[in-house]
């Protein structure tokens, strides 16, 4: 089976994680695709269910042998991708995917399935408000913070050319209008 797959986008600090997971409770036929990365997890993370965790090597390896749907190089060194196999995995269940990738990752996936994927833009309500957001994440140095902020002001740029764009300035009414929107286009 080759299901439908759900692209969520956001510049980081946006809420898309936050809306997956609110949303996933509800829409059983939907399956998270687990990412892969090649930084180490932060304190709480689970490999295989925040990520896959990979070397730098082991991650290069994989791109040769062409494992991935989509990968980018996001930050030098930086690797982040969606295994094919993830994606294999979930429509052998006879799931849906449910993707928390990264924009230009989105972009790939979408132009690879353009008939059964919906793409979602999460928007944050300004930049200013996502430099509170990440700031109040307490993970970044000040390097990083503005690594992340000019990243997200790239990122906005290519906010038309997903096929809706859902602002987050209110969790709540965020999650509903996610949840719908994906309800709708699974019906």
């Amino acid at each position: 089976m080759q299901g439908k797959l759900i692209i969520v986008c956001a510049p980081s600090g946006s809420g898309k994680t936050t809306i997956v997971r609110a949303i996933l409770p509800h829409l059983p036929q939907l399956e998270f695709s687990v990412s892969a990365c090649s930084r180490p997890p932060r304190q709480g993370e689970i490999s295989g269910k925040d990520y896959y965790f990979l070397s730098t090597e082991d991650f290069t390896k994989k791109i040769e042998a062409d494992a991935f749907l989509e990968w980018e190089e996001v930050y030098p060194g930086s690797f982040y991708g969606t295994l094919r196999s993830e994606v294999d995995r979930i429509w052998k269940k006879g799931h849906h995917v449910i993707f928390d990738v990264d924009v230009i990752g989105g972009l790939n996936i979408k132009k690879q399935f353009p008939e059964n994927s919906l793409a979602l833009f999460i928007m944050p309500p300004s930049i200013d408000e996502l430099r509170k957001r990440l700031e109040g994440r307490g993970t970044e140095n000040s390097e990083s913070l503005q690594k992340r902020i000019s990243k997200a002001e790239y990122e906005l740029g290519f906010a038309d050319d997903f096929d809706l764009k859902i602002v987050n300035d209110n969790l709540e009414k965020a999650i509903i209008q996610t949840r719908e929107t994906i309800e709708a286009f699974l019906s």
